[in-house]
C-alpha cells in the first residue's frame, strides 16, 4: 500500500513524507566550530537520480543547515541523472527534493559530470551562468570549477591564467572525475592526472573535491594536495581498493559533506543519509612560497 501511494501522491506530498521520515540530526556530533564570520559550505555529487534515497540525503541536509547555516553547495557533478530535457525532470530530480535550501537562499554552484547535458549549464539554479566552466570567490576562498568531460586546450589555458592572476588565501578545485581514487567501479583518471597535476602542485591549490565514484573518500594528501571523493549523494557502490591512498571511506550508504573555513583553517565533516558523521577533519593551509 505504500509503494502504492508513493506512485499515486503528487511528489511534493511525498517530499514531505520523506523528510518527515528522515532521523533528525539534531543528536548528531557536529564537530565544526561553526564560527560566525566563516565560509560554510556543502559538497553533494551524483545525486540527482529523483528517487527516494536523494530526496533523504537532501532532506538530511536541510536539517543540518538548522544548526550549521551553510549559505551554498558545491556540486561534484552528475546533477541530473537520467531524462533531464523536460524542465518536469529538473523540478523533480533537483527543485523539488532541495526546496527547503532554495527557499533559505542557498546557491547551488554546479560542475558537470558524465551524465549531465552540456544545456543545464544554461541551467540558472546551478548559477553556472551558461559557462562549462568557471571561478568564483567567497571570502578567502577561491573556488574552480572544471569540465572534465571534454578538458581541451582553452580550458586549460583559461584556468592556468586564473590560478596565476588569484590572490585569494585559498584555493579549491572542483570537478567531476577524480585524480585519486580507490573506488572499485571506475577509481581514478590517471589520463586527467598527468594533465592536471602540475598545474595543481605549480600554483598551490589546497584542496580538490571530485565525484564519479559513488563512494565518499578521503585520500592521504597526495604532492601536499587534499583530494575528496564525494559521489554518494544519490546512489552509492561498496568497495575500495585494497591500497588505495585512502585515509578515510564511506561506501555503506549515500553522503553529504559540510566543510567550514575560517582564516587558515579548513574544517571538514561526512554525514550520512541516517544523519550519522563518518569522518571529519581540519585542513592547515600551507605557507605560500
Amino acid at each position: 500500500a505504500t509503494a502504492r501511494w508513493r506512485r499515486l501522491a503528487p511528489r511534493w506530498l511525498v517530499a514531505l513524507a520523506v523528510a518527515a521520515s528522515v532521523p533528525s540530526v539534531h543528536g548528531f556530533n557536529l564537530v565544526l566550530p561553526n564560527k560566525t564570520d566563516s565560509l560554510k559550505f556543502a559538497v553533494i555529487g551524483d545525486f540527482g537520480t529523483g528517487n527516494q534515497p536523494s530526496y533523504e540525503v537532501a532532506a538530511q541536509m536541510a536539517a543540518l543547515r538548522g544548526r550549521f547555516p551553510f549559505e551554498m553547495v558545491i556540486t561534484t557533478g552528475d546533477n541530473i541523472v537520467g531524462d533531464q530535457d523536460d524542465p518536469s525532470d529538473l523540478a523533480e530530480k533537483f527543485e523539488r527534493p532541495f526546496r527547503p535550501l532554495l527557499d533559505a537562499g542557498v546557491r547551488f554552484y554546479a560542475s558537470l559530470g558524465n551524465h549531465d547535458k552540456p544545456a543545464t549549464r544554461l541551467y540558472p539554479p546551478f548559477n553556472m551562468n551558461g559557462q562549462r566552466y568557471y571561478t568564483f570567490a567567497k571570502n578567502n576562498v577561491r573556488f574552480f570549477v572544471l569540465d572534465t568531460n571534454r578538458l581541451d586546450r582553452p580550458q586549460l589555458a583559461w584556468f592556468e591564467q586564473a590560478l596565476r592572476s588569484s590572490t585569494d588565501d585559498w584555493k579549491i578545485w572542483v570537478f567531476h572525475h577524480p585524480l585519486y581514487s580507490g573506488g572499485l567501479t571506475d577509481g581514478p583518471s590517471l589520463e586527467l592526472r598527468v594533465m592536471l597535476e602540475p598545474l595543481l602542485v605549480r600554483h598551490g591549490v589546497d584542496a580538490v573535491f571530485s565525484g564519479h565514484d559513488h563512494i565518499y573518500e578521503r585520500l592521504m594528501p597526495q604532492k601536499g594536495i587534499h583530494y575528496f571523493v564525494a559521489g554518494a549523494g544519490g546512489q552509492h557502490e561498496r568497495g575500495i581498493l585494497p591500497g588505495a591512498a585512502t585515509a578515510a571511506s564511506f561506501d555503506e550508504d549515500r553522503s553529504f559533506m559540510a566543510v567550514e573555513v575560517s582564516g587558515n583553517q579548513l574544517y571538514f565533516q561526512a554525514v550520512s543519509r541516517a544523519g550519522a558523521s563518518v569522518d571529519a577533519g581540519i585542513i592547515v593551509r600551507r605557507p605560500q612560497m
